[in-house]
């Protein structure tokens, strides 16, 4: 297959070119004129006009599947992935069972080679007990440990400094953090039920979550990382006070700590809960604007090194309530990348850092072999954006089994006309192509 005359947007350049792509890899990239051999002999995307970029990398999305499949599964939400151009992804480890041993991580990846349209990993999720577990990681096949350091259900809530201390000098992978302090929004949520009774309205969720207990806990999580050298990815970053935690020095391959953010914390804040009420309602809570913007900011100063989704979906009855009782989390993989286009269309940042933090960065911060670059010998992970299209969010079009979104409504202004994962055509201008699976996630390290 031949993707001919593109605008190719990798590695910082844009540059008008054609990849070929044969065995699932990426074979040859043309930056002059494709010889009329090739042409006749090769399939052929007519791409004038439209931009190509490596298939973008979600290190961050919980896909539900086992346990709790009525409101997701790997199939739904892979379908959801590859419609919005992410060709990988890492899910967490909170499902039913939790993903806290490595034969659970094992039956996760049977089903994902069975059901999975994108390339897949899982996390090994930590608890208070089972280092063992950790130790035994072949860190080749598994994207990283998911540490609970607040707001977690069942066991994998670990706030003990021992425990911490332990996870931290002995994983032998990334550590994926959640950072809120479980005391303070404790604290937080008695003051408010004693001001305003039982029925706190969604409003003051992130004066429950507030940014003190995310500081509190990411200044934590930092800190054990330097003491014992571990390397640390901050996930769903939402203060600009945390921002100070982290450097932008580069490469990013020297970094042993790095940060995410995502969609919900660069696009919405405190003052649109009146507007959207809980289906924004997510842990840690949306901010302030002034918050947003420095977010925003900082993806350009390399402070944040990656954009996750964070994708997780809630049947619609289960987001009805009030701060304390709806829901958190919300479904945003089919519309993460056109929301960050959004950006780019804005000026906010460049398509090449939005490449960069999408794409690159989590291929370099996991170590992931062969993905995340269009590079020759490269696997065929690649999407095609229209830039003069608009994609309406229309509820019939969501892939996702919870069924709804909170860009319902709205209008990006870009169109994703083809998704390719190792070199099959997945998604094509409407249609999914399921007959095609992904691949498991391996790792250079």
């Amino acid at each position: 297959m031949l993707i001919h005359n593109a605008k190719i947007i990798n590695e910082g350049k844009s540059f008008t070119g054609s990849v070929l792509i044969k065995d699932g890899n990426i074979e040859k990239i043309f930056r002059e004129e494709v010889p009329e051999k090739i042409l006749k002999e090769n399939t052929t995307i007519e791409a004038e006009g439209l931009w190509l970029i490596p298939g973008t990398i979600d290190e961050h999305v919980h896909f539900r599947e086992p346990g709790l499949t009525e409101k997701a599964d790997i199939e739904s939400e892979s379908r959801a992935a590859v419609t919005g151009g992410v060709t990988s992804f890492m899910d967490m480890p909170n499902c039913k069972p939790q993903t806290t041993t490595l034969e659970l991580v094992e039956q996760k990846c049977e089903i994902a080679e069975k059901k999975s349209l994108a390339n897949y990993s899982f996390y090994l999720g930590a608890t208070k007990d089972n280092i063992a577990e950790i130790k035994k990681i072949d860190k080749r096949n598994i994207c990283g440990v998911k540490l609970f350091m607040g707001s977690s259900t069942g066991n994998m809530l670990v706030d003990e400094t021992e425990k911490l201390s332990e996870i931290f000098a002995e994983s032998p992978v990334i550590i994926a953090t959640h950072n809120e302090d479980t005391d303070i929004i404790n604290q937080n949520a008695e003051r408010l039920k004693s001001e305003l009774g039982e029925d706190i309205p969604v409003k003051y969720h992130p004066a429950i979550r507030s940014e003190e207990a995310c500081y509190r806990s990411t200044a934590k999580a930092v800190e054990l990382a330097k003491k014992h050298n571990a390397k640390l990815h901050v996930m769903h970053i939402s203060t600009a006070k945390e921002l100070s935690l982290f450097d932008n020095k580069k490469p990013l391959s020297e970094k042993r700590i790095t940060a995410e953010t995502c969609p919900q914390y660069l696009l919405f804040s405190d003052e649109d809960y009146e507007r959207l009420g809980a289906k924004i309602k997510c842990n840690p809570a949306i901010k302030t604007a002034n918050d947003r913007n420095a977010l925003q900011k900082a993806l350009t100063s390399n402070i944040i090194d990656t954009i996750g989704s964070d994708h997780a979906p809630h049947l619609p009855k289960d987001k009805e309530g009030n701060a304390l009782t709806a829901t958190s989390g919300m479904p945003l993989i089919q519309f993460s990348l056109l929301a960050m286009l959004d950006l780019v269309k804005k000026g906010t940042l460049t398509r090449e850092t939005l490449v960069e933090k999408m794409c690159h960065n989590p291929a370099i911060i996991y170590n992931i072999s062969k993905r995340g670059f269009i590079r020759k010998g490269y696997r065929a992970d690649l999407v095609l954006i229209d830039p003069n299209k608009q994609t309406i969010v229309n509820e019939n079009d969501i892939q996702s089994k919870c069924g709804w979104s909170p860009f319902c409504g709205m209008t990006f202004n870009a169109k994703i006309t083809h998704t390719i994962v190792n070199g099959n055509i997945v998604y094509e201008n409407g249609e999914i192509h399921s007959e095609h699976k992904g691949e498991r996630l391996t790792f250079d390290r």
